[in-house]
C-alpha cells in the first residue's frame, strides 16, 4: 500500500490546506500508487461471473460488424472510421457508394491506426481527419481529393498531434518532405490552401490561454519553420480558445478568425489578405453571444440574449439570416427562420446547396422544417416540412455535400429502435419531397419484447415543468410490477440537449436483466434552448439539482422504484451533477456513480481546461465562492453523514477534467470509512477508454456495481 495522509477532519476547509493535494499529481508515484491499490480493490469487490458476462456481452455489442458504419462523402467516395475485435485502434476505409449499399461493401484500407501505433510504440486514438477540396479548376483536371489533416491523440487525451496525409499513396506527408505537422498539444491546423494552413497550437510563451488553449492562430506555408508562421490573430489572457479558417466555396472564399472569449462568449471577423502587411480584420457585428455560421450569400446568427437592432428586438433562442455582404455593408435587414416557445428550442440548422434545414425541439422530440431562401437575396424565404421520424425516435440531419448537393445523412434512432441511417434529396415546396433511401439498419442487440419507453413530467421546486425518459418492461414502466431496480441519468449543463438513443450496452447489461432506465431533461441542458441553459447558470446551479431530485420522487411516486433501488449516474459536468446528489440528497439513492466529475469547485478553474468554465460555474477566486460552495460536493461531505454506497470512475489521460476531483473526493470519503468503490483506466481520456475492450471493461464496472447494490 502507499503511504497515506493520516485521519483527518472533515468536512474540507477550503481556507486550510488540502490535505488530498498530492493526488492531483496526475502521474506522481504516490498517487498512481493509489489508484492502483483502488483498482485492485475495485476489481477484487466486483469481479465475478456477472462481471464476465457483462463486459462479454457489452465488448460483442461494440465489436459487431453489423453496426452501422457511418461515412462521410469525399471525392466519390464514403470514408469511413472503424473498430472492432480485429482493429483496436482502429481503419480509417473508404468505399464506393454503389459497394456502400450492399450488404457486404468492399473496403479499402487509408489508414491502419493500429499498425501505426505499434511501429511508432504510441497507444494513439483517432481525433478525426479534415480533408482539402481541391479548386474546381483542379477537379476539373481530374484531380483527386488528395490532402488531409489527421488528429491523433496519445491515449485518448484532449491534446493531439496533427499530420498531413496522401489519400491517393495512403501515408503520412514527411516534414521532410514539405507536410504538415503539429507537435502534441490542445489546438489545430486548418486547410487554408494547397500550401498553407492556419495553425493555432502551443508555440512556446504567451500562446497559450489560461485553460491551455491557442492564444495565437498564424498562417503557416508549406516548407517554412513553423516559427516563421505569420500572425493573423492573438488573444488576451483573459480569451479562451483562438482559432482560424478558410470556407472555399467556390465564389464564396472567406477567411474567418474566431475569438472564443469564455463558453458562450465569441467573436468573428472577416480576414482580407490574412498573414501579410495589408491584412485587415473586420468583426462580424452580432452580440458576443450569439453564434455567427456563413453559407454562400447567407449569414445565419443564433441568438442566445435578446437582442434589439434597428428598433426591432429579436428573442433568445432564434435563428435569424441575413445577406453577408449587405450586413458588412451596414444592412440590419434580418429574417427569422425560428423563433421559440415555451415548449420548442433551436436543435440546429444544416445547409444544402440550396435549402436550410432546421432541426427543432418540441418537448424533446425532433420536427424537421425545409427553409429555401429567395433567389435575389430579397423577400421571404419558403417553408416547407421533411417529415421524417416517429415518436420518441431522435433524428440527426448532416449535409452530404454542402458545396453542391441537397443531399443529406438522416439518422433515426430509439431507446427501443435499432438506428437506421438514410440519404435524403432535399427539395424545398416546389418540388414533392423524395422518400428517404434507408442505406443501413443497425441490429437488434438486445430482445424489446415486452419493454416501453415513455415520456413524464414532473414539477421542480419552484414549479417548474421537467420532462424525462422511462424505459423498461411495461409492467415495471407502469408501476405496478415493481419496484425495480433503475437507474437515472442526467447531465444539465453547457446547453447540451439530453435525446433519446439506441444503446445496445444498456439494453443488454440492465433492460434484459429487468431493470429501468430513466433520463432526466435538467434545467442547464439545452432541451428548451438558451433559456433553459442560462436558467441554472451559476448562482442558480441548484435549479439543475432540484430537478434532478423532483424526477427521482416521481419516479418513486409513480411506483417504478423505491429509493433503496434507485441509483443515479452522470459523468463530466453530469459528474458533478452525480456528486451533488450523492451530498446533498443522499436519502433519494440507493447508488450513485459519479465519472470523470468536477467535484472540487474551489480548485476546478486551476486544473487543466477548467479556467474555461468559470461563465458556467462562476470564478471561486472571488466572491462568487460564496454560491459556488453550495454546490462543491468535495467541501460539502460530512464524514458523519450517511452516504448511499458510490464508484467513482475516471481516467489518468482525462486532460479536461482532472482526474483529481475524483481520487480526492474518493480519498476523503474513504477515510471516513464509506462504502466507495473506485477506479481509474490508465487510458481514455475525458471518454474513459481509449479502444472497445477498455470501453467494456468500464461498462462492466458500472453496470455490475449497480447490480450488486441495486439488485
Amino acid at each position: 500500500m502507499s503511504a497515506e495522509p493520516a485521519q483527518i477532519a472533515t468536512p474540507i476547509d477550503p481556507a486550510a490546506p488540502d490535505p488530498f493535494t498530492w493526488l492531483e499529481e496526475v502521474e506522481g508515484a504516490q498517487s498512481l500508487a493509489w489508484v492502483r491499490d483502488r483498482n485492485a480493490e475495485s476489481a477484487a469487490a466486483l469481479g465475478g461471473d456477472l462481471f464476465a458476462a457483462i463486459e462479454d456481452e457489452v465488448r460483442e455489442v461494440l465489436d459487431s460488424e453489423a453496426k452501422i458504419p457511418h461515412v462521410s462523402e469525399v471525392g466519390g467516395h464514403y470514408y469511413n472510421f472503424w473498430q472492432d475485435a480485429r482493429h483496436e485502434r482502429g481503419l480509417w476505409r473508404r468505399t464506393t457508394p454503389e459497394s456502400y449499399r450492399t450488404e457486404s461493401p468492399e473496403w479499402e484500407t487509408v489508414l491502419d491506426l493500429d499498425a501505426v501505433a505499434e511501429a511508432e510504440g504510441n497507444s494513439w486514438v483517432w481525433h478525426g481527419a479534415s480533408v482539402l477540396r481541391p479548386t474546381p479548376e483542379r477537379l476539373a483536371a481530374g484531380e483527386p481529393f488528395r490532402r488531409a489533416l489527421v488528429e491523433l491523440s496519445p491515449g485518448g487525451s484532449d491534446s493531439d498531434v496533427t499530420r498531413e496525409f496522401d489519400l491517393v499513396e495512403k501515408r503520412f506527408v514527411e516534414p521532410a518532405e514539405g507536410g504538415f505537422r503539429r507537435e502534441q498539444a490542445k489546438g489545430g491546423l486548418s486547410w487554408a490552401d494547397e500550401d498553407s494552413v492556419y495553425v493555432f497550437t502551443d508555440l512556446g510563451p504567451g500562446t497559450l490561454t489560461p485553460a491551455g488553449y491557442p492564444r495565437t492562430v498564424r498562417l503557416w506555408h508549406r516548407g517554412t519553420p513553423v516559427e516563421e508562421a505569420a500572425p493573423v490573430y492573438e488573444g488576451t489572457d483573459e480569451d479562451m480558445y483562438i482559432s482560424a479558417r478558410r470556407s472555399r466555396t467556390p465564389g464564396f472564399e472567406r477567411d474567418l478568425v474566431s475569438r472564443a472569449i469564455a463558453f458562450y462568449r465569441s467573436e468573428t471577423y472577416l480576414a482580407t489578405a490574412p498573414g501579410t502587411p495589408e491584412q485587415t480584420l473586420t468583426k462580424i457585428d452580432v452580440p458576443d453571444s450569439a453564434e455567427v455560421g456563413l453559407h454562400r450569400e447567407w449569414m445565419l446568427v443564433e441568438l442566445r440574449d435578446d437582442w434589439t437592432v434597428d428598433g426591432r428586438t429579436f428573442a433568445a433562442g432564434s435563428l435569424l439570416a441575413a445577406a453577408f455582404d449587405e450586413f458588412l455593408a451596414g444592412s440590419r435587414d434580418l429574417a427569422v427562420l425560428f423563433e421559440p416557445t415555451a415548449t420548442t428550442s433551436l436543435a440546429g440548422a444544416t445547409w444544402t446547396r440550396h435549402h436550410l434545414v432546421v432541426n427543432v425541439l418540441d418537448d424533446v422530440k425532433n420536427q424537421l422544417h425545409v427553409l429555401t431562401p429567395p433567389a435575389s437575396g430579397a423577400g421571404e424565404w419558403a417553408r416547407s416540412e421533411l417529415p421524417l421520424g416517429g415518436e420518441l425516435l431522435t433524428v440527426g440531419v448532416g449535409a452530404v455535400d454542402p458545396v453542391d448537393s441537397d443531399d443529406v445523412w438522416v439518422v433515426t434512432t430509439g431507446y427501443l429502435t435499432p438506428s437506421t441511417l438514410a440519404r435524403v434529396t432535399v427539395t424545398g415546396p416546389e418540388g414533392r419531397q423524395a422518400a428517404p433511401e434507408v442505406l443501413k439498419q443497425a441490429p437488434a442487440y438486445f430482445d424489446a419484447e415486452g419493454l416501453v419507453a415513455r415520456q413524464h413530467f414532473t414539477v421542480s421546486d419552484d414549479g417548474t415543468r421537467v420532462p424525462y425518459f422511462v424505459v423498461g418492461r411495461a409492467d415495471l414502466v407502469s408501476g405496478e410490477g415493481g419496484p425495480a431496480p433503475t437507474l437515472l441519468w442526467g447531465y444539465g449543463g453547457f446547453e447540451h440537449a439530453i435525446l433519446p438513443g439506441y444503446s445496445g450496452t444498456v439494453g443488454r447489461a440492465w433492460l434484459a436483466r429487468g431493470g429501468v432506465y430513466a433520463v432526466a431533461n435538467i434545467r442547464g441542458g439545452g432541451e428548451y434552448g438558451p433559456s433553459w441553459h442560462q436558467a441554472a447558470l451559476r448562482e442558480r446551479r441548484h435549479r439543475a439539482y432540484e430537478d434532478f431530485a423532483a424526477v427521482a420522487r416521481d419516479l418513486v411516486a409513480r411506483g417504478i422504484t423505491v429509493p433503496e433501488r434507485l441509483g443515479m449516474e452522470g459523468r463530466s459536468n453530469g459528474g458533478l451533477l452525480a456528486g451533488n446528489m450523492l451530498t446533498q440528497y443522499p436519502d433519494l439513492f440507493g447508488a450513485v456513480i459519479v465519472g470523470v466529475p468536477l467535484l472540487d469547485m474551489k480548485r476546478y478553474s486551476h486544473l487543466l481546461a477548467g479556467a474555461s468554465w468559470m461563465a458556467e460555474y462562476g470564478d471561486p477566486d472571488t466572491d462568487d465562492w460564496e454560491f459556488i460552495r453550495a454546490f462543491s460536493p468535495y467541501h460539502l461531505f460530512a464524514a458523519d453523514g450517511d452516504y448511499p454506497p458510490v464508484l467513482f470512475t475516471t481516467s489518468t489521460k482525462d486532460d479536461r477534467v482532472h482526474p483529481g476531483h475524483a481520487r480526492k473526493l474518493a480519498a476523503l470519503m474513504l477515510e471516513a470509512g464509506k462504502d466507495v468503490t473506485y477506479y481509474e483506466n490508465i487510458e481514455g481520456g475525458h471518454g474513459g477508454a481509449a479502444n472497445n475492450a477498455q470501453a467494456a471493461h468500464m461498462a462492466a464496472t458500472h453496470w455490475t456495481f449497480l447490480w450488486g447494490r441495486l439488485g
